[in-house]
């Protein structure tokens, strides 16, 4: 698998397309890390890591929906391994006039676009959420 932090958002698209409660994926640190900032938005209720038989485990996540829709109407890959997009701090965009987030993988760890303004730093924009 080429990229796999692609392949997770795929499967919760995928997922909520069907009305899916939860669904996995295999776990690692970067998934994580960005369904924490997915969960501390508000996007997904939550996710656990279960263990496996080839020692990686899985994270099974818990989606969201509001009145039978799903909470995340878009969810887009921007930095790709093709084409990787880094961003200064002023440069960060915001998605949808704000109602969105972009999630920023930064030297002080992955946050959401607004906590990496406070933060003042800059980096790779993993994807956008609306």
């Amino acid at each position: 698998m080429n990229d796999p932090l692609g392949d997770m958002l795929t499967r919760i698209r995928n997922a909520q397309m069907r009305g899916k409660s939860t669904v996995s994926t295999p776990a690692s640190k970067l998934r994580a890390w960005v369904l924490d900032v997915l969960a501390s938005e508000g996007y997904i209720r939550g996710y656990e890591k279960n263990p496996s038989d080839n020692g990686q485990g899985e994270l099974v996540i818990s989606l969201k929906y509001y009145e039978g829709t799903p909470v995340i109407r878009e969810l887009k890959r921007v930095s790709k391994p093709g084409r990787r997009v880094y961003m200064g701090v002023k440069d960060i965009p915001t998605v949808r006039n704000g109602l969105g987030v972009s999630i920023v993988s930064t030297p002080k760890g992955v946050m959401s676009d607004a906590s990496a303004r406070t933060a003042n730093v800059g980096g790779e924009v993993l994807c956008t959420v609306f």
